[in-house]
């Protein structure tokens, strides 16, 4: 789960509650007893490709069935999921060579590198290194990083965030504070295989980041997983990664150059990349393991134009296994994943009795539980390459990745905000329930880029991505912030991550209630086809996608 709002208290909801008058009751015995399964020890955690996994698909199989709906994987329950799973192993020091002294970073302390080609070893020498400012190339916007420069077999040092991320408001051109996809990280990657690098790695900076190395370090390092696809991803950089800020700083210096200068220079359109006349080696062995996971999906079809569809998303995966909490002899060493995402997953199936109860729409309603979210967004982005249903077909839709299990709240929060249209059909459902629509409070840490909607999004599918805010109906604003923390300290992709019978759902059903309405109506309104904002980078694909349709 990658946004982080929610948890603990102490009010039982009913065993039924009552949305608003448009939308049907949303079984809070559904949401416990799905909650209560998936998240139980019997499940290990449900890490993909484990037995945890084949217990859990059989259950969601047994549910979406038990719901109504159909096999929605043409005939079938799942679709596959080919991953293969890279571990870099003997990794040398990456070494910077040609300054006025020599530069070596070692592994894990002062960078961390991996691949994602699938080959036995890496090894790059000699590689001239360029920085390329914050790796751009947004035309829209009328910016390239890369203008003017050829990075082809090059080493490139990229600068992580928005060029405009110390903007106190959303103003600039990449919407100041609130970072856009080009500030994230994979897409720095991926800009910089399109330009040819043989390696690519940005500068770690806490602020921009919005994590500290250990993060880094910890994600970075050990086994890695991607789509197991034809052609074993030979068009990405041979080596991608991190390396620390003071470790930057040295290799700038080394090349006479002034980092601080240069990182300043970056930040104003029209900066050209710079040659640091200085040349990186680094190389390491792969240990490769191909294996294969599903998704699990069901449609109820609709009544008049069946194949345009509404796709509601959640993912069903979590750690399996992990180191139990130091000093906590009551842990064990099962992640659960209780609140990421076995909630969502329960609320994927919540949604899906709901919608059963009322009758088809007009339009299908597609209920997908996704795998190898946790593993980086994998499930999400194999079904949005190969489609079940195609994408220029798919109206819009509804990700869940963790429900409100704090209370009831008076707003809702938008991930993401002031990206499509879908939010502009969102925000009188949720004034009829007495609730204002908010911006998420931490827009810099790319929030909207960090869950199964965004691969949706990146191939033109407007999604809705938020929760029900921390303004606790019982409590206020500082209750609401206060549990949220307490989550992230002593839960969040820790063994205590479990669920408890004292949650209160209310929440989780004002939000369900919203997600009925706005899919209900997409599904039922066939003349509505939402685009992104102008402003949004997504927009041009889905006009794309739109004149195709």
């Amino acid at each position: 789960m990658r946004r982080l709002a929610l948890l603990l208290a102490t009010l039982p909801a009913a065993a039924f509650a009552q949305g608003p008058a448009a939308s049907p009751a949303i079984s809070v015995d559904t949401l416990k007893t799905v909650t209560e399964t998936l998240a139980s020890d019997a499940f290990e955690g449900r890490a993909p490709t484990t037995p945890g996994e084949e217990k859990t698909v059989a259950y969601l199989t047994e549910r979406m069935k038990a719901a109504g709906l159909k096999p929605g994987a043409n005939g079938k329950w799942t679709q596959d999921v080919p991953m293969v799973e890279i571990t870099a192993e003997n990794v040398t020091p990456m070494t910077f060579s040609g300054g006025t002294a020599p530069v070596s970073l070692a592994y894990r302390t002062d960078m961390v590198a991996g691949t994602y080609r699938v080959v036995p070893r890496i090894a790059v020498k000699d590689s001239p290194v360029v920085f390329v400012g914050y790796g751009v190339t947004a035309p829209e916007r009328g910016w390239d990083d890369y203008a003017g420069i050829d990075v082809k077999g090059k080493t490139v040092v990229i600068l992580v965030n928005d060029p405009d991320w110390q903007t106190q408001d959303n103003s600039g051109p990449f919407e100041g504070r609130a970072m856009t996809w080009y500030g994230r990280w994979p897409y720095k990657f991926e800009n910089a295989a399109k330009h040819g690098a043989a390696a690519a790695s940005i500068v770690h900076d806490t602020e921009p980041a919005a994590y500290g190395w250990p993060v880094v370090q910890s994600s970075w390092t050990g086994p890695q997983y991607g789509l197991d696809e034809p052609g074993d991803h030979m068009d990405q950089s041979q080596v991608i990664g991190w390396m620390q800020l003071p470790k930057a700083q040295e290799l700038f210096r080394s090349a006479g150059k002034d980092f601080t200068a240069l990182s300043a220079a970056a930040k104003v359109k029209g900066f050209k990349a710079i040659p640091l006349n200085v040349t990186m080696s680094v190389g390491f062995t792969n240990a490769v393991k191909r294996s294969a996971s599903r998704n699990v999906v069901g449609v109820l079809p609709g009544t008049a134009k069946p194949d345009e569809v509404v796709l509601y998303s959640a993912h069903w995966d979590h750690l399996g296994r992990c180191d139990a909490v130091p000093g906590d002899p009551s842990a064990d060493d099962i992640c659960n994943g209780a609140l990421d995402n076995a909630t969502g997953t329960a609320g994927l199936i919540a949604l899906a009795e709901a919608h059963a109860h009322a009758g088809p729409a007009k339009r299908s309603l597609v209920f997908l539980a996704v795998t190898a979210e946790e593993s980086g967004l994998l499930g999400s982005q194999y079904y949005a390459q190969h489609p079940l249903y195609p994408l220029a077909k798919t109206v819009g839709g509804v990700n869940m990745d963790g429900l409100n299990v704090t209370g009831a709240t008076r707003d809702f929060t938008v991930t993401g905000a002031g990206k499509s249209e879908i939010e502009d059909l969102l925000k009188p459902i949720v004034a009829a329930q007495g609730r204002t629509v908010t911006p998420e409070p931490n827009p810099e840490r790319g929030g909207y880029y960090r869950s199964d909607h965004f691969n949706f999004a990146k191939l033109g599918v407007p999604m809705l991505y938020g929760d029900g805010g921390e303004d606790l109906v019982q409590g206020g604003p500082a209750a609401g912030r206060a549990a949220t923390l307490d989550y992230i300290a002593n839960r969040y992709h820790k063994p205590g991550d479990e669920y408890d019978p004292r949650w209160n759902w209310d929440g989780a059903v004002q939000d369900l209630s919203a997600y009925y309405q706005l899919g209900r109506k997409l599904a039922d309104d066939t003349a509505l086809w939402p685009n992104w904002y102008k402003t949004s980078e997504f927009r041009a694909v889905r006009d794309r996608s739109r004149a195709a349709r």
